[in-house]
């Protein structure tokens, strides 16, 4: 793409990210690379307000952020540099890149429902938002892959007590998850003998309003939980992680290992399916999780294993979304 884009990232603080793992990170430097200009801000600093007059008495809403322009450095402890705070018009942005951690809260939401004031998916007219700002809240990972039972292992989605009991008693070992969580946070692994049940469903039910995710545990997570990457809806990489010792869970976040890992053909099979619709939503980057031969989740809203990725098997699958960003708005 031969014109320099300018592009911000709505993300956590800078300041406080590793490097080394980092995606947002990763994007970062491969536009930089090409030449485009980056802008860094945080959710904190949105602000939805009336514009300028237009056709009349008709108004159009402006998304504005306290956004400093930015460069960035593979370079610890001096990774990026700010250049001063201005108040930025973000509807005169090319591309946004919609880069928050979860949780997937009330906050979260409404966040994309001020970027969809300003989302053009052509470019034309407003900035492209990666992702989809209305697709992102319209897919919350742990439901959006309800939507394929056949790919799934047997789930429960509910409220009731008495219904995750009858699904321990028919599944045996059960996985419980928060729905809105990330990184593994809360993520339990009850056995079919485990006494701890009821209070664990006292304790989430006390503090949350939400349903809890009840899976059949997969005993293939021991051998690793695989994360695919997703771009554009085609699979172009994955890595394995495998749970540390005596955890359960894989998550990198809590000590889960990275290893290379290829793509079979159910892992296959699985992103010809569910790649027509994440195209069609305008979710351009996108990490499904994959247990034996289970889909467990589809992860849209900040998905992690770009620098993963890179350094297993040396794709960059960072210049490849710049690559698909750059092609929206040519």
């Amino acid at each position: 793409m031969s014109r320099t884009l300018k592009i911000a990232v709505q993300m956590d603080p800078i300041e406080t990210i590793n490097i080394d793992g980092d995606s947002s990170f990763a994007l970062m430097l491969a536009a930089q690379a090409r030449g485009h200009t980056l802008w860094h801000y945080e959710v904190r600093h949105l602000s939805l307000s009336e514009g300028v007059q237009k056709q009349g008495a008709i108004r159009e809403q402006r998304l504005r952020a306290v956004a400093r322009p930015v460069t960035v450095q593979r370079v610890r402890g001096d990774h990026y540099r700010f250049g001063a705070p201005q108040i930025v018009d973000l509807g005169g942005m090319d591309a946004i890149l919609m880069r928050q951690d979860p949780p997937f809260d009330m906050g979260y939401i409404t966040a994309t429902h001020m970027l969809e004031h300003i989302h053009r998916a052509d470019g034309q007219g407003g900035p492209l938002v990666v992702n989809n700002p209305a697709s992102v809240r319209n897919a919350p990972e742990k439901l959006l892959v309800t939507h394929f039972p056949d790919l799934m292992p047997p789930t429960l989605v509910t409220w009731d007590v008495d219904a995750i009991k009858g699904f321990r008693a028919t599944h045996k070992d059960i996985v419980v998850k928060p729905l809105f969580g990330n990184g593994g946070a809360g993520v339990f692994l009850m056995r079919h003998d485990d006494p701890n049940l009821n209070a664990l469903l006292e304790m989430h039910f006390a503090r949350s309003r939400e349903p809890l995710m009840i899976q059949r545990f997969e005993p293939a997570v021991r051998q690793g939980d695989k994360r695919i990457i997703l771009i554009d809806g085609e699979p172009a990489g994955a890595i394995n992680r495998v749970p540390a010792a005596g955890e359960a869970r894989s998550n990198m976040h809590v000590g889960g290992r990275p290893e290379a890992a290829g793509l079979t053909a159910r892992d296959r099979e699985i992103c010809a399916a569910i790649g027509p619709l994440l195209k069609a939503q305008g979710l351009i980057f996108v990490g499904i999780d994959v247990i034996g031969d289970w889909l467990t989740e589809i992860n849209v809203t900040s998905p992690t294993g770009l620098q993963e990725v890179a350094r297993f098997d040396g794709t960059d699958l960072a210049g490849q979304i710049i690559d698909v960003i750059e092609a929206k708005l040519a």
